[in-house]
């Protein structure tokens, strides 16, 4: 498995967004462009698939821009990822349209998948609510204790 780049800004950008978003007023995409340092055209190509699954709305006109169309409690990584069109499987033998002639005796097979579940699992259980609840020095423990 492999988190594209379209796949991390989407989520880089929708946590800036519920960041700098105050009580719901639009935030344009130039602001999330120079917060993130992301480039411009990219947050419009992510946020047109994000708006498309209905994660977020638009606003257009003098002060318009993107917000949330759902509660931060309501939206997962998972959701975002799916928006942004990342594939989270981590065996590519998921991916083969033909049946594969090894599935009956690959014994890893079912571990892959079974990793696959508990991670979509998570990241289906895991709100934008959630990340900027615990903050960014939580996650950084977080992410030390995974890594050891």
């Amino acid at each position: 498995m492999r988190i594209t780049t379209r796949g991390r800004y989407a989520l880089r950008a929708s946590l800036a967004l519920a960041k700098m978003s105050k009580n719901g007023e639009p935030v344009s995409i130039n602001s999330l462009s120079e917060e993130e340092n992301i480039s411009s055209v990219f947050l419009e190509q992510i946020f047109f698939k994000l708006r498309k699954a209905g994660i977020v709305s638009s606003v257009r006109g003098p002060g318009g821009g993107f917000c949330f169309a759902q509660p931060l409690d309501k939206l997962t990584v998972k959701a975002i990822m799916d928006a942004a069109g990342e594939d989270l499987e981590v065996s590519l033998c998921e991916k083969h349209e033909e049946e594969c002639a090894r599935e009956a005796d690959c014994m890893a097979h079912q571990v892959w998948v079974d990793v696959t579940t508990l991670m979509n699992d998570y990241l289906r259980s895991l709100s934008l609510a959630d990340i900027l609840a615990r903050g960014i020095k939580k996650w950084s423990k977080v992410l030390e204790n995974v890594a050891s």
